[in-house]
Formats: C-alpha cells, structure tokens, sequence
C-alpha cells in the first residue's frame, strides 16, 4: 500500500473530491522520506540560480527507496507534491530525482536529463537490483 489513508480522508473521497491539501498530508505522513527529499530539493532550487536540483545519494535502506518509487510512480502523489512545491520532477536510475523550474519540461535541460542517452549513461552495476 502506497499510502496511509485516515477514516476521514477515505470517507471525504467517497463522497466527492479531497482537498489536494489534505492529500498532501497524507503522502508527507506516508512517505516522509520521499516528502523530505523532494522538499529539500525544492529548497535548494528556490535558494539558487541553478536550473535544477538533485540528489544522487541512495536512500539508507530498501525502506526509503520503496517510498521514493511509490512516490515518483504514482500520477497523483508526483503531480501533488510537484504542484505542493511549484516545481518539476524528473526521475532516473533507483534514487535520483531532481526538481526542476516550472516550465522547464519545454527546455533543453529538461529534455537533456530525461533523455534515453542519459539514462544509459547514468547506469552502473549497483543499480542493477534497486
């Protein structure tokens, strides 16, 4: 299970839409570890100048990389926390993620990033299991 629903989360999603707020809640409580890195990332975009932020260190366990992939896997959960932190995810190999500037998935960095050719280049033998 991805997430850890509330009784009230559940029962305001039977009943019609939740507020994306409340959502949010749920992912940073579910998934603090993902929450954390994509908040750090997004922290560090916003101080500075660079057109993206990433992280290359593996997560401490099997634990924490499970919630980054659920975290990133999902269309809502990503769409949230990108809309949360007014930023652009991108993903590679079992833990890199970035954070991008809004808009960027029109641009070169983006597109460069994203890229087959930078996925092959970003492999090695130890990702070959995560």
């Amino acid at each position: 299970m991805s997430l850890d629903v509330s009784p009230e989360l559940l029962a305001e999603a039977e009943s019609g839409d939740i507020r994306e707020e409340d959502f949010v809640a749920t992912v940073r409580t579910s998934l603090p570890y993902a929450y954390d890195l994509i908040a750090s990332l997004a922290a560090e975009l916003d101080s500075g100048t660079a057109e993206f932020a990433d992280n290359q260190t593996p997560p401490p366990s099997e634990k924490e990389r499970g919630q980054l992939l659920r975290a990133l896997a999902g269309d809502a959960i990503r769409g949230s926390l990108e809309r949360h932190f007014g930023i652009e995810l991108a993903f590679q190999n079992c833990h890199r993620v970035a954070a991008f500037r809004p808009g960027a998935r029109d641009g070169w960095t983006y597109d460069r990033f994203t890229s087959v050719r930078s996925q092959v280049l970003n492999q090695s033998p130890e990702f070959r299991d995560c």
